[in-house]
């Protein structure tokens, strides 16, 4: 088949980091895949290198400096739909910005939904629902949150979960990444990690909150991650001034080099992974993979995924038990977290979107 995937940005956040592995899956089972995307900030490539069997359409777009998070968006939809040239067998949008696009190019494509977002702007919420309901098909990488678009839109999306690059975390984890560990250690000292940036969803504050009322002596909290679309200056500047209240001084990273992740995630002492909302949980797959301890917000879509291989906990007193219980523990048995992320393979997870995409040409009466 010839495969078209289409991402919102170059940088590292779940979904293009979701679309990449799928896309080098699907070309490692001999299909023919293509990748567009926008190159924010003057990009021209990922984040990453991507297996040269993908073929890479970088749309530039340029940064407009204090341009509104909406006036952006529909840039950003303009940009792509304006660009989008490709007479693929399968068009797979992985968000509602390339969904959207391929829409206003005037062809049909099959969306994965992630998570259901909660916008409250109208011009976006606009977008959130033309991309939920004008694709032919829909995806999600977690039961739970193919029961909330079930429950809100009446759709049946089909579930393919998520795969896992487990063994580039386990050698993170083992003798080859003792130099990689030593550095952040070095840097860092004791930590623990939260991955994703300061952003509402990855309930930054919640986690400040919690690790302040755990106060262990030399203990850092360290924030990895953030690259977004949207304008959460005002969170950040809560985030910061309860901070200060607290008395606590986190290392704010900023975007990860990808190399260097693993050895990161690696080092932390416990993954604090306190979402609000979230598809399936990638970065605290990641965790398990390197025997890292997680402690996650209690959700239905966690539970589903993880089961007991991660401690939970509902609000911040919550995430603060939770921490106190990991960090006391150690890494305690590290055996079921790992065997669970190297259950999700990408090559399965690719296997199962060829059937998809096979059954789904089949209704449509397009040529396999």
């Amino acid at each position: 088949m010839h495969i078209a995937q289409l991402t919102y940005s170059t940088k590292p956040r779940g979904g293009v980091v979701h679309t990449l592995a799928l896309s080098e899956a699907l070309a490692e089972r001999g299909h023919d895949v293509e990748v567009w995307t926008l190159g924010r900030g003057g990009d021209r490539a990922f984040f990453r290198d991507v297996d040269p069997r993908v073929r890479v359409r970088v749309v530039p777009f340029a940064a407009r400096e204090g341009e509104p998070v909406g006036d952006r968006i529909e840039r950003s939809i303009r940009a792509l739909a304006s660009a989008f040239d490709s007479d693929a067998d399968i068009v797979h949008a992985q968000d509602c910005i390339s969904a959207n696009a391929v829409l206003d190019a005037g062809a049909a494509c099959i969306r994965t939904i992630h998570h259901l977002d909660a916008f409250t702007t109208p011009r976006l919420v606009e977008c959130h629902e033309h991309a939920i309901h004008a694709p032919s098909a829909r995806i999600c990488v977690s039961r739970a949150v193919a029961d909330e678009v079930a429950a809100a839109y009446g759709y049946r999306p089909e579930v393919i979960p998520n795969g896992v690059d487990a063994a580039r975390f386990v050698r993170a984890a083992g003798p080859d990444g003792a130099a990689g560990r030593s550095a952040w250690a070095d840097r860092l000292g004791d930590y623990v990690l939260a991955l994703g940036g300061i952003e509402p969803r990855k309930g930054t504050i919640d986690l400040l909150e919690a690790f302040a009322r755990i106060r262990r002596p030399g203990l850092g909290l360290v924030i990895g991650g953030g690259e977004t679309l949207f304008d959460y200056r005002d969170y950040r500047e809560r985030f910061d001034a309860r901070a200060r209240a607290l008395g606590v001084e986190p290392v704010v990273l900023g975007p990860v080099d990808d190399d260097a992740l693993p050895a990161l995630v690696a080092q932390a002492r416990v993954l604090g992974f306190p979402s609000t909302r979230e598809g399936f949980g990638l970065a605290a797959m990641e965790a398990l993979a390197a025997g890292i301890p997680v402690v996650a917000r209690d959700l239905p879509v966690l539970r589903e995924v993880f089961g007991d291989t991660v401690r939970y906990g509902s609000d911040a007193a919550g995430i603060a038990e939770a921490l106190e219980s990991a960090l006391a523990g150690g890494s305690g048995d590290t055996a079921p977290g790992r065997r669970l992320a190297e259950t999700c393979s990408w090559a399965e997870a690719a296997r199962a979107h060829e059937d998809f995409y096979a059954r789904h040409l089949a209704r449509s009466g397009a040529p396999a």
